[in-house]
């Protein structure tokens, strides 16, 4: 194994950066390889292209007639780009995306064939799919899932194949991918902003959810990664001793792009311009050979496939240059994680971002309306927003000494945190004139002024405000976007509609003017959500115990902070909106369960694995070369030899003991094992798993990086962290 690893540095070593050739301007080639309108235009009737844009500004369904006509048009262009087969893209509950593909071609009898694409092929399919993970809700007799078009994300071409995104159902309705839910929160919160919207523009019919992510990523030479089982089966490393320099001079954040890395970059770069990923800025993390990517914002929905859809092509891309792509919350100890920034705002129809101040009094009071409905929306359900990041590779940053904490909380910054401190002394009932002309000029009048030097932004918050949108940063590197976006809109919604029958009340019954009702509800907003605001330092005990005091929940683990998904609240929260039933709900908790459950499990088989057939034998053949010199030393010196082997007996000794506590700690994981795969509760088994099986990774691999450290370089079999983060 020692010669597998010296062969993949000097493979690595001996890499050239491919070269990349632009086909002229970028802007040329954006969308070239997306079903858009611009191509609608020129494929479809009018009839056809004037109902699909129905479909995706109204809801409007597709009549099988229209769905003809689309899918001929279709065709004929993914044909003419040289597509040879159609597959329904969809996001079952995997956290990847799916696929099976067909081609355009079907005999007609004579020997003869035609290249046919029917609007029932268009519209919906039964992939089967029975073995995605499904929570209970089907049985095997009627296993099968069908798959059903989502014309407001347009088709597009990978390679040779059009891909059509698609919601994935169950035989008997209920969802079973990630996009469904989204798709229903997003209908949810564009009803109740819209209500809220009128209030100060009657012209508003429509509220789009906006989504800007950014991906960071780490990129492994795939020779070395090759060396190493853990990467290949888990994602990360399961041990490796941190290298004498890491990220502590930050000499790599911002720095130059390394040669093979920018290759990559403008690679992935041109594909995404093909496929309409308005992919605009990279550079290097704060982690040596950690990178990260985001793109320009769009409508929630399409920004979410996008992401889904570049995970995969970064893989694909990556191979071309022969890296591998570590998307692993934590592929390293040590140094920093990855995570992907959720950038969440709310947009009109008539091009005005919710989230963001404007030059009038009244598009001010539109904007605090919304910002402060948003605070109240993350202190009502933050238990549900921790559960929406929830997953056994996020747990490594969450809570565990790395930014952002597994608490919840909203940062705003010190100006935003005055003006609510002055809207919270706000009188009750009617305003006078002179107190309302105050509030406008010197409260709500100046906050586009104080927010043109907003640069007070808390890099350790899990929700922060950032100028025209709110950035959950807790979510991470791997999870599929949908899921806390669901849960963002979805609690936004109720909050909305909460807000607005308060406000229609005070109007109605109390004969407030609409601003004295608005001014009077958000005061109320403010005093009650006033606990999930904080400004400090974002992790850390001091920060835990005051979170305490303020009620505020710490669920540190995936199987704690998933409960909240079941509870009576998110169960009425989803139930009233129409965004997942009941059943739909306890099947996402039990996929979430043994997801959780089985990658605990697969790390622990293969830290195991690697303990006990790489990092043993190898420490043995070392004690055995040293057991051998003190042989030769005590032929040569006689009795007075261990003055001469002091060191070397002092080596065999140390290298005895870590061998006996791995061996001892392995068992002792294995044993606990056991007790957990005995459990029926799925609770129980992925707490028993966290609790008891997972505390032996560390001690496993604390004694296995310390025989890192006295075995003999050449001996050593895995890549080491320093070959690993700084072969360029």
């Amino acid at each position: 194994m020692s010669t597998l690893r010296f062969k993949a540095i000097e493979e690595t070593f001996n890499r050239r950066s491919l070269n990349i050739e632009e086909e002229g301007r970028r802007s040329s080639i954006f969308g070239s390889n997306v079903f858009n309108e611009s191509v609608m235009k020129q494929y479809l009737t009018k009839e056809a292209y004037s109902n699909v844009m129905d479909a995706i500004k109204t809801g409007a369904k597709i009549n099988r007639t229209i769905a003809d006509h689309i899918s001929a048009g279709m065709k004929e262009w993914a044909i003419n780009k040289g597509v040879t087969h159609y597959t329904h893209w969809f996001q079952p509950l995997t956290g990847a995306t799916a696929e099976k593909h067909d081609a355009f071609f079907e005999t007609i009898g004579e020997g003869l064939a035609i290249e046919k694409f029917g609007g029932g092929s268009l519209v919906q399919q039964e992939p089967d799919a029975s073995s995605f993970p499904n929570g209970g809700i089907r049985n095997t007799f009627e296993a099968r899932g069908y798959t059903a078009w989502d014309p407001t994300s347009p088709a597009f071409i990978w390679g040779t194949t059009l891909c059509i995104p698609t919601v994935f159902v169950s035989y008997t309705g209920e969802a079973l991918d990630y996009k469904t839910p989204l798709l229903r929160a997003l209908q949810a919160v564009d009803q109740a902003a819209t209500d809220v919207a009128k209030y100060f523009d009657k012209n508003v019919t429509k509220v789009n959810a906006t989504l800007g992510w950014e991906q960071e990523y780490f990129l492994i030479d795939s020779a070395l990664a090759a060396t190493r089982p853990d990467i290949q089966l888990a994602g990360r490393t399961l041990l490796g001793h941190s290298p004498a320099k890491g990220q502590q001079l930050d000499d790599h954040y911002f720095g130059s792009i390394p040669s093979r890395v920018l290759a990559y970059m403008r690679d992935l770069e041109i594909e995404c311009m093909r496929l309409g990923i308005p992919v605009k800025t990279r550079h290097n993390e704060v982690a040596p050979n950690q990178f990260e990517l985001a793109p320009i914002f769009e409508e929630a929905n399409l920004a979410v496939d996008h992401n889904s859809l570049i995970m995969d092509v970064m893989n694909k891309v990556a191979e071309r240059h022969h890296f591998v792509v570590l998307m692993h919350e934590k592929p390293f100890a040590g140094i920093n994680g990855s995570g992907k920034h959720n950038n969440w705002s709310l947009g009109t129809d008539t091009g005005v971002n919710l989230l963001s101040p404007g030059k009038t009094p009244m598009k001010n009071l539109q904007f605090l309306t919304f910002f402060i409905n948003t605070i109240k929306a993350v202190y009502e359900n933050e238990e549900l927003l921790r559960a929406s990041i929830a997953s056994a590779s996020n747990d490594h940053r969450l809570g565990a000494n790395e930014a952002p904490p597994a608490i919840i909380s909203v940062f705003i910054g010190s100006q935003l945190t005055a003006v609510l401190d002055e809207l919270e002394k706000v009188t009750s009932g009617k305003l006078s004139p002179q107190e309302k002309t105050d509030l406008k000029l010197n409260v709500v009048g100046k906050i586009p002024e104080i927010l043109l030097d907003n640069t007070d932004r808390n890099r350790t918050s899990p929700f922060a405000f950032t100028g025209n949108k709110f950035e959950f940063r807790a979510v991470g590197s791997t999870a599929n976007c949908a899921n806390p976006m669901t849960v963002l809109n979805a609690i936004m919604a109720k909050q909305l509609k909460e807000f607005k029958v308060e406000v229609d009340k005070l109007i109605k019954s109390k004969k407030m003017k609409k601003d004295d009702a608005i001014f009077n509800v958000l005061r109320e907003y403010i005093k009650q959500s006033k606990k999930i605001r904080f400004e400090g330092d974002g992790y850390g005990e001091a920060w835990e115990k005051e979170a305490a005091k303020r009620g505020l929940s710490n669920n540190r683990t995936t199987p704690e902070a998933l409960k909240a998904q079941i509870s009576k609240k998110a169960v009425q929260l989803y139930g009233d909106l129409g965004v997942m039933n009941k059943i739909e709900i306890e099947a996402r908790h039990e996929i979430e369960l043994e997801e959780y459950t089985m990658r605990v499990q697969i790390e622990g088989r293969v830290l195991g694995d690697i303990a006990r057939n790489h990092v043993i034998p190898t420490a043995i053949r070392y004690q055995n070369i040293l057991i051998k010199n003190v042989t030769g030393l005590k032929s040569i010196y006689g009795e007075d030899y261990q003055k001469h082997a002091k060191e070397q007996l002092d080596l065999i000794e140390r290298v005895s003991t870590h061998i006996a506590v791995i061996n001892s700690k392995v068992n002792a994981m294995i044993d606990a094992r056991k007790v957990a795969n005995k459990l029926d509760d799925l609770q129980q088994k992925a707490e028993s798993y966290c609790n008891e099986v997972k505390p032996h990774f560390d001690e496993i691999r604390y004694h296995c990086d310390k025989l890192e450290l006295l075995v003999d370089n050449e001996l050593w079999p895995l890549t080491k962290y320093r070959e690993l983060l700084f072969t360029r």
